[in-house]
């Protein structure tokens, strides 16, 4: 199987393997127990928010283990004390959060983007001045569009405004410096970063109000009770520091990799590439194949042995429609007809290439029986 779905998740690192292991089996120890195992535990978890705090150029006492993003994101979405802004092409745990404290009487504005998802600037200084949070994300799950973080981090400050970003995406793929960048909080993943599903992290600038969704034992500084899953935060910080060593080269390799299958799968007629086409995240390609349905595609392709999907994984079940591309303004053969290819680590050049190959050729088949081939006058391609 070729894997072209690193968005959605990645292979643990063998090196990232190696150091759980040991907390899985001898060094099993609670970091909250007084006796020298709990002690060795608490080390290894404080040597690991080192570590994510080094990625992205933080404290470590700025850092929260979580479950991974979407409990970042929650959690710095409830610790809001008043109006929320966000914009229209948010992961889902953003806007389903948003929904449900909108349902809680909280007043959220959804700021539109432009046809490349990039966030209408404007719109966020009207929006902005008496909000009490503003939630953009870094980088777009299903396009790849990088947002101009540091201008709205202007915008926010000069509105009084916190800034939390939903950096999933971005972490690791490409630098992430918070103070550059100028957020408040930042949400990270593992499993987006060849380290272990089921554990992520918040970043909160010292001062941010930081409210806690679990209550308990107070670990995590009071902000997220519950006994610590140490081996995933270990796998979480060596993962980390593995991506702070190799990023340069492995941004370079994804880029160039995408670069190269983008080429090649553009070839065919009526065929787009979606987002910001050089302000991406690397390695990530979304296509649109009007008179294909995305889902066919993603089935053909598995049965070639190509693992790729549509967008965004983690609400891929519900057959919708993507949000993101409405608000893009994608027309709607366009939106039915996505493919988001994301190339990994892992990938040769030769998977890239045979991968592309079967874009096209599943491409054509499906156009071969497809109701809209006279609209677009597809004749045997």
């Amino acid at each position: 199987m070729i894997y072209m779905d690193s968005a959605a998740s990645t292979p643990v690192d063998p090196r990232v393997l190696d150091e759980m292991m040991p907390y899985m089996s001898g060094r099993f120890g609670n970091p909250s127990s007084a006796h020298r195992m709990g002690r060795e535990a608490s080390r290894a978890v404080e040597a690991a928010r080192r570590q994510v705090a080094e990625l992205i150029n933080a404290r470590p006492s700025e850092i929260i283990f979580t479950s991974g993003g979407t409990e970042s994101d929650n959690t710095a979405l409830r610790s809001a004390r008043g109006p929320i802004v966000t914009s229209q092409v948010e992961h889902e745990a953003v806007l389903s959060a948003c929904r449900r404290l909108e349902s809680e009487g909280a007043r959220v504005d959804y700021l539109p983007v432009d046809g490349a998802g990039r966030v209408d600037l404007d719109a966020l200084r009207e929006a902005a001045p008496g909000a009490s949070l503003v939630s953009i994300m870094l980088a777009n799950n299903e396009v790849g569009t990088v947002q101009p973080m540091a201008q709205i981090s202007r915008i926010c400050r000069e509105a009084g405004a916190a800034l939390h970003t939903d950096a999933v995406q971005a972490v690791g793929r490409m630098p992430v410096d918070v103070e550059e960048l100028g957020v408040d909080m930042l949400s990270l993943s593992g499993h987006k970063i060849n380290g272990p599903k089921g554990c992520g992290a918040l970043y909160a600038r010292e001062g941010a109000r930081v409210l806690p969704l679990l209550e308990g034992g107070g670990q995590e500084g009071g902000l997220r009770s519950g006994t610590e899953n140490v081996p995933a935060v270990v796998g979480l910080g060596a993962a980390c520091k593995i991506c702070r060593e190799e990023m340069d080269g492995r941004a370079a390799r994804c880029s160039s990799l995408a670069g190269r299958m983008s080429a090649r799968i553009l070839e065919l007629p009526h065929s787009q590439l979606n987002g910001d086409p050089s302000s991406r995240v690397p390695g990530n390609m979304h296509f649109s194949f009007p008179g294909v349905e995305g889902e066919d595609l993603v089935v053909k392709l598995d049965e070639y042995g190509v693992a790729a999907s549509t967008g965004s994984a983690c609400s891929i079940n519900r057959q919708s429609e993507s949000h993101v591309l409405l608000a893009m303004g994608l027309g709607r053969d366009a939106v039915a007809g996505s493919l988001r290819l994301t190339p990994g680590a892992q990938t040769s050049d030769g998977d890239a290439d045979e991968a592309a190959d079967a874009v096209k050729r599943a491409v054509c088949e499906l156009r071969r029986v497809s109701p809209l081939r006279a609209k677009y006058g597809f004749s045997g391609a």
